[in-house]
């Protein structure tokens, strides 16, 4: 696998990113993008373990090993094709997955475990350079009819599964545009739209039909969708937030973090806001979650150019690395 002393050769070096003081003033993404070079270089560290445990630590069961031996030795377009054959997405994944695998590199045991999110980015943005990347349209279909409700990551998932069994699949959203959270939710520096559109263009000339602005079981009563399809998946994620009863809930300047965010999305989309606007430009600001959510909300607020940023977590602080309790 890869280089058998690769990790004993170099060392874990994760992308550069842009200075803070460039990206507060846009909204652009973060990391920059490593050479050919440095990619073999960090996927030489993949060692040739016994059980690779990245395997049962991917939600998807990406090919960790495998695509990385093919990336160390310059094989792009098999590592392509080992990436794609269990990942719909990889360049959202390479981008905004917390990289479970990571924490279940044997590497990461006694030295610090591979890049692998940001090897699974290398080689997706490869084969989109290298123009590997084409819609496939199913040679044959089924002649069944599949309504996805939801665009969001589940939605669009399963709409290309159910596209490449060739069953014709229609789209509906409720918004204006298709994407779900990874449009409205995360940031344009964690995930910039054009990298959904990219997307989008493929499944649509794949065949895969998008219906925007479509209230399923609003104005688009369910009896209709139900009578007009063979199979509907609901995708419709989850918009109810998890509220607080304590004193002072019901004060002013209190916002959910989705209100924000999407508010904060669609600006820097220039799409138009209907409710009554958040921002945080020369205010002191207070964020109460310490996950991904309440990142994004501090980044978001930082760009708005907020006098201050206060981040509050129930939970204690992790450790950089591992620790003899849990190796």
């Amino acid at each position: 696998m890869a280089d058998p002393k690769g990790f004993l050769k170099v060392k874990r070096q994760t992308c550069q990113m842009r200075p803070v003081e460039e990206r507060l003033k846009d909204y652009k993404e973060i990391p920059v993008l490593r050479s050919e070079h440095q990619a073999k270089e960090q996927a030489s560290r993949c060692m040739d373990c016994g059980t690779p445990f990245c395997h049962s630590s991917c939600p998807v069961g990406n090919l960790i090993p495998e695509w990385n031996d093919e990336m160390f030795r310059g094989n792009w377009q098999k590592a392509f094709s080992a990436l794609q054959s269990t990942n719909n997405f990889p360049e959202i994944t390479g981008r905004i997955c917390p990289a479970l695998c990571e924490y279940g590199c044997v590497l990461g045991y006694n030295d610090d475990p591979v890049t692998i999110r940001e090897n699974e980015l290398s080689i997706i943005e490869e084969a989109f350079k290298s123009g590997h990347v084409k819609p496939k349209p199913p040679k044959k279909r089924t002649g069944k009819k599949v309504a996805v409700v939801g665009s969001g990551p589940a939605g669009l998932a399963a709409a290309d599964q159910l596209n490449k069994y060739g069953h014709s699949v229609t789209v509906f959203e409720r918004d204006e545009q298709p994407g779900g959270i990874l449009r409205y939710g995360i940031p344009d520096f964690k995930l910039e739209k054009r990298i959904i559109d990219r997307r989008l263009a493929i499944l649509k000339k794949e065949g895969v039909v998008f219906k925007i602005g479509v209230d399923v079981g609003g104005e688009y009563p369910v009896k209709d969708i139900i009578s007009q399809f063979d199979a509907v998946c609901i995708a419709i994620g989850s918009r109810t937030p998890r509220d607080m009863n304590i004193e002072g809930r019901s004060l002013g300047g209190i916002h959910f973090a989705m209100d924000y965010l999407c508010q904060s999305n669609r600006r820097v989309s220039g799409e138009k806001i209907y409710a009554s606007p958040i921002d945080a430009c020369g205010k002191k600001v207070l964020v109460i979650g310490g996950g991904d959510t309440g990142s994004d909300c501090v980044g978001t607020a930082n760009r708005q150019g907020a006098s201050s940023v206060t981040q509050i977590e129930i939970m204690p602080k992790p450790p950089v690395c591992r620790v003899p309790e849990m190796p």
